[in-house]
Parts: C-alpha cells; sequence; structure tokens
C-alpha cells in the first residue's frame, strides 16, 4: 500500500518543512509515502469562492486514479483517536487498497465532486489550523498510526 499525501497550497514554510520530511521518511518504513503540493490557480485572487473550489476540484480530480482510495480531511467529518486511525489504516492494508490519498483541499474547501469522490472524510479537530499545520500534523499522525499497528513504543499509552 502506498500513502499519497495531497494538498493545496502554497509550498512548505522551513519551520515545517523539516518536519514534514522527517515524519514522511518515517512513514517510509512502514509504506511508501509521497507528498504533493498543488499550487492554486493562477487566478485564484480574482475568483469567487465557488468558482475557486470549482477550479481546485477539477484539478484534484484530474490526480487521481479510479482505484485511490481518497480521505478528504474536513473539519465537518468522523474524528478518529490516533488507535482510530491506527485501526482505519490497517483495514484499508487488509482488503488490499493499493493507494490511499490524504486530501487537504483549498483554503475554502473543496468543491461538490470531490466531496462526492471522497470515500472517508476525517476531521483532525474542532479546531481551525494552518494549512502548512495540518501537513505536519497529518504526517505525524499517520507515522504514529503506523507504530501504534507495528506495537512499537513510539505512541506511549
Amino acid at each position: 500500500m502506498k500513502f499519497l499525501l495531497l494538498s493545496i497550497g502554497k509550498p512548505n514554510e522551513a519551520y515545517v518543512d523539516e518536519g514534514i520530511k522527517i515524519f514522511t521518511k518515517r512513514i517510509g518504513n512502514y509504506y511508501n509515502a509521497d507528498w504533493q503540493i498543488v499550487a492554486p490557480p493562477k487566478n485564484a485572487g480574482v475568483l469567487s469562492e465557488n468558482d475557486l473550489k470549482q477550479k481546485e476540484g477539477e484539478l484534484i480530480l484530474q490526480l487521481l486514479k479510479k482505484e485511490d482510495y481518497l480521505v478528504l480531511l474536513d473539519e465537518r467529518g468522523k474524528m478518529l483517536s490516533s488507535e482510530g486511525l491506527a485501526n482505519f489504516i490497517q483495514q484499508r492494508a487488509n482488503e488490499s487498497e493499493k493507494q490511499i490519498v490524504f486530501l487537504i483541499g483549498g483554503a475554502f474547501g473543496v468543491s461538490e465532486a470531490v466531496m462526492q469522490r471522497a470515500n472517508f472524510k476525517w476531521s483532525l479537530s474542532a479546531l481551525v489550523f494552518p494549512h502548512q499545520l495540518v501537513r505536519l500534523i497529518l504526517s505525524e499522525q499517520i507515522y504514529r498510526a503506523c507504530t501504534i499497528n507495528r506495537n512499537e513504543k513510539y505512541h506511549h499509552i
């Protein structure tokens, strides 16, 4: 199984980039994992919220394969504990999913088409975080889930 961590937005700032790289490399001990940062459309500043979501949605849907399992990070999604995420990942592995795509949408969320395409909607928190911190939290939580599944000591209970 492979993870594609997909995010709409600007490249990572240095203060989060190092952490993201560290955790992504650690995930590599369990599964292949790659990040893809998708730049917003060039005319994003002049588009309405809805038009921007539509354009970003088109970009996202072009990147997905039919068989990808899409996990949309969404504030209205289901909250999972770290153990719950570990179980979720293990279930996908047991189902022989080839690739799980974790998607962090744009500043205004995602289009209805992307929402409909999502296999699972996941909320990290009721709090709102900057996109770049979500990237760091996401990579750390996936790594933590992998260590939980292997019964390793990173996650202390």
